[in-house]
């Protein structure tokens, strides 16, 4: 595959994003990964999901050689990245960005449609494009918002802020940072993330996709449906078993 590769370890699965030294991404790219992305967001014996670059880059964005071109058609081409972004957000199990390296512009919109998201304490994140003269028009100027409020997200694009690892966990951009343990922590994590009732997790990803935003009645129906989709699931019998027993649950993701 052009850009990416995908590897599977047991219950994991990697993507990870190898296309030169910045990682940039293009419309061959973005087309590979919407036709090979939903074969592992699908596999239920995939229970988490890893994103990662190579190198000191994350994933680097747009081509500027592409989207120097200013045309139209090119554009919405580019901005299919928004549905790579949707279908890692709505996989029914956890997803990790991995940001091995800097996460900016298009990679930080990538990044913010994953559930966790772990920064290497030598990496920046950050939305420098509107010292491009163009904004981050790929999802990152709806999901910032929404994670950081409004006040804040338009103050971090209008500036162009790159902020380091500290400066991004303190904001709330990443969850974790890690240093020279980088490997070690998304590793962890990952294996703790697919050790948990994955099934579920999809199922609580979905219920606050939904309901986000609705009147309080509608968000409750939305919710009822979903309590009775996870009572279905062969990981509830388990937990609620496991806790009557006095036991560890064993949860297979079902």
């Amino acid at each position: 595959m052009t850009g990416f590769r995908i590897t599977h370890d047991g219950p994991i699965a990697t993507v990870v994003f190898d296309n030169g030294p910045a990682n940039t991404v293009d419309p061959g790219v973005i087309e590979g990964l919407i036709d090979a992305l939903p074969a592992v967001t699908d596999d239920p014996a995939v229970r988490c999901v890893v994103v990662r670059g190579t190198g000191k880059i994350f994933v680097g964005g747009a081509d500027i050689r592409v989207m120097r071109q200013l045309d139209a058609d090119v554009y919405r081409a580019m901005r299919r990245w928004v549905e790579v972004q949707r279908l890692l957000e709505l996989a029914p199990k956890p997803v990790v960005a991995a940001l091995n390296g800097h996460a900016l512009g298009g990679g930080a919109e990538l990044a913010l449609a994953c559930d966790v998201r772990i920064l290497h304490a030598r990496a920046t994140f950050g939305f420098p494009e509107t010292r491009l003269g163009i904004f981050p028009g790929a999802g990152g100027s709806q999901r910032l918002p929404r994670l950081i409020g409004p006040h804040r997200a338009k103050r971090l694009i209008m500036d162009g802020t790159r902020l380091s690892a500290p400066e991004a966990l303190a904001q709330g951009l990443v969850d974790l940072v890690a240093g020279d343990d980088f490997e070690t922590v998304v590793a962890e994590e990952a294996a703790r993330l697919a050790a948990l009732p994955t099934a579920t997790i999809g199922l609580v990803k979905q219920v606050i996709d939904r309901g986000w935003g609705l009147p309080i009645e509608e968000a409750m129906a939305v919710e009822e449906e979903y309590v009775l989709r996870n009572i279905q699931l062969s990981d509830a019998a388990e937990g609620l078993q496991a806790f009557l027993d006095k036991r560890s649950p064993k949860f297979t993701g079902h």
